[in-house]
């Protein structure tokens, strides 16, 4: 076992992290998951065939990066992942580094489209009563992040909603977060 890894491929499976080519990227670099083995996943006359398996691989929609061991590391959706200047950052990552911070009850991050990065990473924190959305609190939400995680991976924009749109089932709607 290793802190943050899913694991190893299990005996019989091979799994691939790779680009949008389907080539292997370097380990330690995010790119997308492909898996093959005695079992995987057909989409009868769908056209998500075509997305989901190529070549006998099937490529679950997730991003991942492997280590130097072989362990795997979920990163995000593939839909979900949000390239800002060239670098890669997960959504569920930043999520975490902000609800490490006392004044964040909930939160959700997108990519917003961005002329000069291509995209930003913009969360929509909701707050814990006694704390009052402002500049300061920005600031000090990025600045967190910064220190958390990685520089390049804060939140250039933060807006404070009173609530997150959810499923009944209480899943985060990233969908209609970047319809706003």
């Amino acid at each position: 076992m290793r802190r943050g890894a899913i694991g190893k491929v299990v005996p019989g499976y091979q799994a691939r992290v790779v680009n949008d080519d389907g080539a292997d990227v370097p380990r330690g670099t995010i790119g997308k998951l492909a898996v093959i083995g005695p079992t995987g996943c057909k989409y009868m006359d769908d056209a998500r065939q075509a997305t989901y398996v190529k070549d006998g691989w099937n490529f679950s929609g997730d991003a991942f990066l492997q280590d130097q061991d072989g362990y795997f590391f979920y990163q995000a959706r593939t839909d979900d992942m949000i390239i800002t200047s060239g670098y890669n950052v997960g959504a569920p990552e930043v999520e975490d580094a902000l609800l490490k911070h006392p004044a964040v009850a909930e939160c959700g991050v997108i990519g917003k489209p961005d002329d000069a990065r291509g995209m930003i990473v913009k969360a929509f924190c909701v707050l814990k009563p006694g704390f009052d959305a402002n500049e300061v609190l920005v600031k000090a939400l990025q600045d967190h992040v910064k220190t958390s995680i990685a520089p390049y991976k804060y939140p250039r924009e933060i807006e404070f909603p009173a609530s997150l749109p959810r499923t009944e089932t209480g899943k985060l709607q990233r969908f209609r977060l970047k319809q706003l």
